[in-house]
């Protein structure tokens, strides 16, 4: 039987050996009168629950605990279980810039272990939606196989899970090499790793890129997570890595008529918690740099310099080519992408476009619920 105990001041239950506030307790309660039973929204405000709540009673029985709150005199039964799952009387991650839950660093190692699964495979087979979705949690990203190779199929990968998110570049963009092209992406030239559109405030948080032609030389497609990068800055220049974290970065693209798109960012976003939260990079978008203090500008180039050298480190990549019927998605606030430089003769074909990843994690965590 699980021991329960009230504080002397009524303001703090104790359940083995974690503790919860009162109000927190009853602002989180989960009966049918402070949340709706069909989609469990919040029925009420703060403004509805005494700022002097206190704790009159509590019982238990079996896994229900039955607490009775003051002034209210209104009692609610939770469950230990439910209780447990959400203590936040833990032990925190103390240091700056730890990985998020469920996130792996990885590098060139992974090269023999890439995530990957069947475009059928994903749309008929839940666990094999759940295992694939898992991967893009835990790396960042995953491949798709066994695809007819024809125009626009990639939409099939995203509704696997969420929905397109259309920008200016449309539902869609061609990779394919152009004469004036409105960015370089549309070229033969090889790409430094790069998170896509860091000058869009929302970024777009995931990419797919799928192949329908890959004849010419060259045109791999390489990809670096760029957690376990920040994390080696961090452990070789903890004030390098602080300066990034600290400081805005400015990202712009005036590549298209009518279109002036800008963001003010760190290349390295924390929580307030410390946890990694997203990286920004992208050498041919970003703009100088005017949010960095004067004395503080040399330590940010150092770090910035150190970043770019260990994206282009060969141990942090994970390099593949893509044949037709393949894709592969990305998580744009995550893993950085680049391209190894083409020929003129054969063809390269993809097509690309962006979604979300709350549509994602969605998916992914009613997938958990259920199987």
């Amino acid at each position: 039987m699980t021991e329960v105990s009230v504080s002397e001041n009524s303001d703090i239950l104790k359940v083995g050996t974690k503790r919860f506030h009162a109000i927190w307790l009853r602002d989180n309660a989960q009966d049918a009168t402070t949340r709706d039973a069909g989609n469990s929204q919040r029925l009420i405000t703060l403004a509805d629950l005494p700022a002097d709540i206190t704790i009159s009673k509590a019982e238990v029985e079996g896994d229900t605990l039955m607490l009775t709150f003051a002034p209210e005199n209104k009692a609610i039964p939770y469950s230990i279980r439910w209780l447990m799952a959400n203590a936040y009387d833990v032990t925190h991650e103390g240091s700056l810039g730890h990985p998020p839950e469920h996130a792996e660093p990885w590098g060139s190692g992974l090269q023999e272990a890439v995530p990957s699964a069947p475009l059928d495979a994903l749309k008929n087979y839940e666990a094999t939606r759940l295992s694939w979705l898992d991967a893009v949690r835990r790396y960042g990203f995953a491949k798709v196989t066994d695809m007819q190779g024809t125009p626009e199929e990639l939409f099939e990968i995203v509704a696997v899970f969420g929905f397109v998110r259309e920008t200016n570049y449309g539902r869609h963009f061609e990779v394919r090499t152009e004469v004036n092209p409105v960015n370089l992406a549309y070229t033969g030239l090889g790409l430094q790793a790069h998170t896509d559109n860091p000058y869009r405030d929302p970024q777009p948080t995931l990419q797919v890129l799928a192949c329908l032609e890959n004849s010419a030389e060259g045109g791999e497609n390489m990809v670096v997570d760029g957690f376990a990068c920040a994390l080696r800055l961090k452990e070789e220049d903890p004030e390098g890595f602080a300066a990034l974290c600290q400081h805005s970065a400015r990202f712009a693209y005036t590549g298209s008529e009518g279109v002036a798109l800008h963001s003010r960012r760190p290349m390295i976003e924390l929580s307030p918690e410390g946890t990694l939260q997203a990286i920004r990079f992208n050498a041919r978008s970003i703009a100088p740099l005017t949010d960095v203090p004067f004395d503080a500008m040399e330590a940010y180039y150092r770090a910035y310099r150190r970043l770019s050298d260990i994206i282009d480190s060969p141990e942090m990549e994970v390099t593949f080519k893509l044949a037709p019927g393949e894709a592969f998605i990305v998580d744009n606030t995550r893993v950085l992408h680049a391209r190894k430089g083409y020929s003129g003769e054969g063809t390269r074909w993809l097509q690309g476009c962006y979604a979300d990843k709350d549509g994602l994690l969605s998916t992914l965590a009613a997938l958990e619920a259920t199987l």
